[in-house]
């Protein structure tokens, strides 16, 4: 089962999002903050991470360097920042880091689901090695 991680301040925005993407091939986990967000993946690294961009102790790439300090390439994780406005600017940076894309908020059922879908896909296309002609 794969696990994706839901790093958010708010619990609202955790719950909602954890009723929405919870299925039977995906597990479900949470933090508050980016220090619990880092914690959680040292003990149980999950394939995806839905990263809130004003968390109080962590940036986006801040929190994505950190990860990549420990983690090797091949396993790091899908990650996708949730933002409250289309900004470009945290959207460059998070990407610089590392993140895959971006996700808005508030969110439906429909918005969550189809754009952690395309974007996970889409990070899944660009990890697959080449073939050479």
């Amino acid at each position: 089962m794969k696990r994706c991680l839901i790093v958010d301040d708010s619990t609202v925005i955790r719950k909602v999002a954890k009723r929405i993407l919870s299925s039977e091939t995906l597990r479900i986990l949470e933090a508050e903050n980016g220090s619990m967000g880092l914690a959680v993946c040292r003990s149980e690294l999950p394939e995806y991470i839905i990263l809130d961009a004003t968390l109080p102790d962590y940036t986006p790439t801040e929190f994505i360097t950190t990860l990549k300090g420990w983690v090797e390439a091949d396993r790091m994780p899908v990650i996708l920042v949730l933002l409250h406005e289309l900004d470009i600017v945290p959207i460059m940076r998070a990407k610089r880091a590392g993140a895959a894309g971006y996700l808005l908020k508030p969110f439906d059922r429909e918005s969550l689901t189809t754009r952690f879908f395309e974007q996970v896909e889409k990070a899944r296309q660009a990890r697959k090695p080449s073939r050479a002609a």
